[in-house]
């Protein structure tokens, strides 16, 4: 069988654009590994050649994952001969069609007809066979016929499916995220990738002082990001012993806002080592205390590095319908204990500036904290589901078999 793939955003690059199609071209074979298929660039589209029909169903769900695709078709190939693609439309039309419209689209300008003049041919000899009415607008069935060399393409509206849109991952470079375990920051993580960028995820956790859920919960959703980007990367950071020294040392208003200054800290040390240009958080303005615009800007002062917020101006339904859409909502909903709820303060800090935290902070060893934290960490390298083996998607309970 063989599938024809469609791209947007992608058309729009200009002279770079070879480079995205490449990119694009790399991910589809990623994400297709072990398939069978075989994948291919053309002018304007990629096509997937050879799918085994018995394949066909969980090609079809690993495309629907690629970022930068459109659009995508199972497609009948057929010689460029009006008759012959008819009989191919009369074949592909469903049984309970009331309507259709033929739609073309010439890859090759040098045939002798053009795109609206074939629809006519096309539509007028499936008028004689079906006796069925054209609509223009709203019919029931398109049928699309796309031109390229010496064959013709064909498929229905019924049978295309919708791609994620956006440009293909590895295309805007690199980024680290801070992944929580809640709802917001997997979501802040699929719309960079959708813009192109590579995610490497960073979760602090207070382990032993809580659960160590939490970071279970993050494997769990970046396993789940990983059918969306492919293998990702995911460190877990003990936070505990810079929390202890936060408590001991600084002012209890500040708390949390210090805890989110240190995670940005490590984070973009982090990401100077894997390369990321930029930081990413899942904050959206006024839904906690920590996320009043000042104290955004109080926090965000605390590291060199450009920090994207994608969800700033979302609300929580539209956040929560997202996460749904993604697939991680069910894992963020899961109870955990947070690490920011360790140690937190009664009454935290609404408004702040850079200089309250700096002066908050002023008795703390910062860079040694640090090194402290980074020294901890664990590192776990997550390949997409259609790569890990039965015994990577077990259920671990504590953090030796987490991390085995």
């Amino acid at each position: 069988m063989t599938l024809l793939v469609h791209y947007h955003e992608i058309g729009l690059k200009g002279k770079n654009r070879a480079r995205f199609e490449q990119i694009l071209l790399q991910r589809i074979r990623d994400a297709l590994a072990g398939t069978g298929a075989r994948v291919s660039r053309l002018t304007g589209r990629i096509l997937v050649r050879e799918v085994p029909e018995a394949q066909l169903e969980e090609v079809e769900r690993r495309l629907e994952r690629v970022f930068g695709i459109a659009y995508f078709a199972v497609v009948r190939e057929v010689p460029i001969d009006f008759d012959g693609i008819a009989r191919v439309g009369l074949e592909l039309l469903p049984e309970d069609t009331t309507s259709f419209r033929v739609s073309a689209k010439r890859a090759n300008k040098r045939l002798p007809f053009t795109s609206p003049e074939a629809e006519r041919a096309i539509g007028a000899r499936i008028v004689r066979a079906t006796g069925l009415p054209v609509r223009l607008k709203g019919a029931d069935v398109e049928v699309h016929v796309e031109f390229f060399e010496e064959v013709a393409w064909v498929y229905t509206s019924r049978t295309r499916r919708a791609g994620p849109g956006g440009l293909p991952v590895g295309a805007s470079g690199k980024v680290v995220v801070l992944l929580s375990g809640g709802i917001d920051s997997p979501v802040a993580a699929w719309r960079m990738m959708k813009r192109g960028a590579r995610a490497v995820f960073v979760h602090f956790h207070s382990y032993p002082h809580t659960d160590y859920y939490s970071a279970v919960k993050s494997k769990k959703t970046v396993e789940v990001l990983a059918d969306w980007q492919g293998e990702s990367k995911l460190y877990l950071v003990p936070l505990a012993k810079v929390q202890e020294e936060i408590f001991a040392r600084c002012p209890e208003r500040y708390r949390t806002l210090l805890y989110r200054r240190f995670m940005l800290r490590i984070a973009e040390a982090i990401a100077e080592q894997e390369d990321a240009k930029a930081l990413v958080t899942g904050d959206a303005l006024g839904q906690v205390a920590s996320q009043t615009l000042e104290n955004m800007h109080a926090v965000g002062r605390a590291v060199r590095m450009l920090v994207l917020r994608p969800l700033v101006g979302m609300d929580k339904t539209e956040v929560i319908e997202a996460a749904k859409r993604i697939g991680t909502y069910e894992i963020s909903i899961l109870p955990q204990q947070d690490c920011c709820s360790f140690l937190e303060p009664k009454r935290p800090a609404t408004r702040s500036t850079p200089e309250d935290l700096d002066r908050a902070e002023a008795a703390l060893d910062i860079p040694a904290l640090v090194r402290l934290a980074l020294e901890g960490a664990e590192v776990l390298r997550i390949p997409p589901s259609h790569l890990r083996s039965a015994a990577d998607g077990q259920d671990p309970e504590a953090p030796a078999k987490l991390l085995t």
